[in-house]
């Protein structure tokens, strides 16, 4: 095979998949808005359930749930037929998914839910399946060619799928006003979750002493706190704990070469630092340090005393940057 046949095939096969979503959101219907107020109503879980490529999606669909403000898990349901069914409890709400809707390995879900008033969001190709008939909204998919030469491997039908997944995510998303905060606070991990920490949570769990040194404190005191804190800075402190100002690497150098070293920390220091605010994002503190050429700068409370120290280089090894 040549590769220009290969790039031929592989584009046949996504503009398929293509015109498969094409089909789907043309297809779309009321029933996809009262499946999310059906989802809206409930206090507990969203529970998905798939067999074999429908299962991979949702998974996938339960994942996006969760991390975006609805509680979700994924079910397999040969394992619900074997006691899992005891993780669906009264008032949660099941999207079942199945491209025929007649997946055997379902009815003992679907029995169950029915016999427990709990409602079924089918995802399916046919209204009058097996699946169908149980589910209280069917979204039905489109019948759509699969990209699968044999027409057999899912393909079209499982980006459908995937695809109406997550235009429920991002609907249920707006409905809820889920913000960007809400997001990142569910991905701490990541780097959005970084980026959208505040500077006060950054250094709240870091132990490491400051680089502090009094306003009257000594040349040689100076140069340990800025060699000891390993930040290249330490800063300068007032008499009731203010940060007054901050000596660098610089700093000391030019003192040096102007013949200071007998000088204290407030005739070497640069006055007035920029600081950042405890309630900072992370995201706006790496912009402004990062646009100002700024290495490092102290995380000041209310009353101006420093409760941390940010700097660029431990943010760029800890993935911030």
């Amino acid at each position: 095979m040549s590769t220009q046949s290969d790039l031929a095939r592989a584009r046949e096969v996504i503009r398929i998949e293509r015109a498969a979503l094409e089909k789907l959101e043309a297809s779309l219907t009321p029933a996809f808005v009262e499946a999310v107020n059906l989802i809206l109503s409930t206090d507990r879980h969203v529970i998905v359930a798939g067999v074999g490529k429908s299962g991979h999606i949702g998974h996938k669909i339960a994942a996006s749930f969760a991390s975006t403000g609805t509680p979700s898990f994924f079910l397999h349901p040969t394992e619900a037929s074997h006691g899992d069914l005891g993780m669906i409890m009264p008032g949660s709400v099941v999207i079942a998914i199945s491209y025929s809707g007649e997946s055997r390995e379902l009815i003992d879900l679907l029995r169950y839910c029915k016999a427990s008033d709990i409602r079924v969001i089918g995802m399916t190709r046919a209204k009058d399946s097996t699946l169908g008939r149980f589910s209280d909204v069917v979204l039905e998919l489109p019948a759509v060619e699969e990209a699968c030469p044999n027409g057999l491997a899912p393909t079209s039908s499982t980006t459908m799928a995937l695809a109406l997944g997550d235009a429920l995510t991002i609907v249920l998303m707006a409905r809820r006003g889920f913000s960007r905060e809400d997001f990142g606070f569910r991905h701490p991990g990541g780097k959005l979750g970084r980026s959208l920490q505040t500077a006060g949570d950054y250094v709240h769990d870091r132990r490491d002493p400051l680089p502090l040194v009094a306003a009257h404190a000594g040349f040689e005191a100076v140069v340990l706190a800025v060699s000891e804190g390993r930040k290249g800075c330490a800063g300068v402190t007032g008499a009731d704990g203010e940060l007054v100002g901050m000596v660098t690497d610089g700093d000391l150098r030019r003192a040096m070469l102007a013949g200071k070293t007998n000088a204290p920390a407030a005739e070497v220091m640069t006055a007035g630092p920029r600081t950042i605010d405890p309630a900072e994002r992370m995201q706006t503190v790496i912009k402004r340090l990062s646009e100002h050429r700024i290495s490092n700068a102290f995380v000041v409370d209310e009353t101006g005393r420093p409760i941390g120290l940010i700097d660029m280089k431990d943010l760029l090894a800890e993935g911030y940057v």
